[in-house]
């Protein structure tokens, strides 16, 4: 299977990148599908508006953990095992490490517990290679905040809030460092895309074709 996960920060160019790989993909193959979390499919989707709208900000940490739980629950069964077992390349912008990360090191959550809850949700599955675009907490809200249409409630979050989760990703990273591979998102964009590239090649077996 190539089970391929992009994390990062608010305005760490993340879905910039996962768009362009996308391209780049299906060069290569026409067995290769992009999808997001939250949502991904029709009740994600519904659940995605809920998480991110920016009225609901009552939502506590615990529901929020379990709506990701939810729509990740839908995901994996209806959309991603089928195409993994098929031999798709499978890229997902944002899985469980956001929900580690967010959830977890920035509100707090039990990590054992939320844990326990993704393993059900997902039966266990994990990513083959995780891309994180690793950029400074100050850098990344600056940029978000020039796409004010964009803005939702996560990105809404104290700074405290938003530093927490940029240590989690770093512990994360720190604890599987053969899935992760982290590139410096402050770098020029063609030049990140083709780090990730060679990456991505290494990982799936393509050929590498370096123009952006």
């Amino acid at each position: 299977m190539h089970f391929i996960t992009f994390e990062g920060i608010e305005g760490s160019g993340k879905t910039t990148q996962v768009n362009l790989i996308l391209g780049w993909l299906r060069n290569q193959t026409d067995k290769v599908l992009l999808t997001r979390e939250p949502g991904g499919t029709a009740i994600g989707d519904h659940i995605r508006e809920i998480l991110l709208h920016p009225d609901n900000t009552d939502m506590t940490p615990e529901a929020e953990i379990l709506l990701f739980s939810a729509a990740r629950a839908q995901i994996v069964r209806q959309v991603l095992l089928p195409h993994l077992e098929q031999g798709w390349i499978v890229i997902c912008d944002r899985f469980y490490d956001s929900t580690l990360a967010y959830q977890g090191y920035g509100h707090g959550l039990s990590l054992d517990a939320l844990h326990q809850i993704t393993d059900f949700a997902t039966g266990g599955l994990t990513p083959d290679l995780t891309i994180f675009l690793d950029i400074g907490v100050e850098a990344g809200l600056r940029r978000k905040a020039q796409t004010p249409a964009e803005w939702n409630r996560m990105e809404a979050q104290s700074l405290t809030f938003h530093h927490q989760v940029y240590s989690g990703y770093q512990a994360l990273a720190a604890q599987a460092p053969d899935r992760w591979f982290k590139i410096d998102a402050e770098l020029p964009q063609d030049v990140i895309q083709t780090r990730i590239r060679r990456r991505i090649a290494k990982q799936v077996g393509v050929e590498i074709v370096l123009e952006v």
